[in-house]
């Protein structure tokens, strides 16, 4: 019986076969300025998000969102995130917020301006950490017979990585694009990215992900 082939031996092709893009929480509660859960380095994801977001409707492949939503009433995500009481109501869907670098109030959890789904391609909304809990990703990843995922977008070491980690038990090959993803805690950003290489996936730049295309 030959022995299985390496991740790091398996070929661009096959780490990259049938893949969708999935874009996780670069809502405006993240990424802008003094939003209350605020990433600064969410901002300078926006261009490498976007070439990805280009190059797979350019394709034809399926890009997909997540939006994280705060629950409305007490719960356990609330000791952590604080900013999700109902004095700042952080991620609460509907609730309108203004932001100094842009004009007019827009819906705090929604999708930021910069990177608007299209009509037509998938939302999900999750009410934790991780885009499958809850919620029917795996169901729609089957019936566009997707068999791999590119993951960009925030926080690195929370939502992309426990994301990217389920992503690998639901049986995806998976890649973290690594200037696509960002967080306020460097060394957590880079042990995430470390730890997910040795024994969950790939991680990759921009350039390197859409070379694997």
């Amino acid at each position: 019986m030959a022995a299985p082939v390496h991740a790091g031996h398996v070929p661009p092709s096959e780490r990259l076969r049938d893949p969708a893009l999935l874009v996780v929480d670069m809502q405006n509660d993240f990424v802008r300025r003094d939003a209350p859960l605020e990433v600064p380095d969410s901002r300078a994801t926006i261009a490498p998000i976007r070439r990805l977001i280009e190059t797979f409707r350019a394709r034809a492949r399926p890009v997909i969102f997540t939006r994280f939503l705060a629950r409305e009433e007490p719960n356990l995500l609330w000791h952590w995130s604080p900013q999700c009481w109902p004095d700042v109501k952080s991620c609460w869907k509907g609730h309108q917020r203004t932001y100094p670098d842009i004009q007019g109030a827009r819906d705090c959890s929604d999708v930021i301006d910069e990177l608007t789904p299209r009509d037509g391609e998938v939302v999900i909304e999750k009410y934790g950490y991780g885009a499958f809990h809850g919620t029917d990703l795996d169901r729609r990843l089957q019936a566009l017979a997707v068999k791999s995922l590119l993951v960009a977008g925030t926080v690195t070491q929370i939502c992309i990585e426990e994301t990217a980690r389920e992503a690998f038990h639901h049986g995806y090959r998976t890649t973290i694009v690594a200037d696509a993803v960002s967080s306020y805690a460097p060394d957590l950003h880079a042990a995430t990215l470390k730890n997910f290489a040795m024994k969950f996936g790939w991680v990759a730049d921009t350039d390197t992900a859409l070379l694997w295309l």
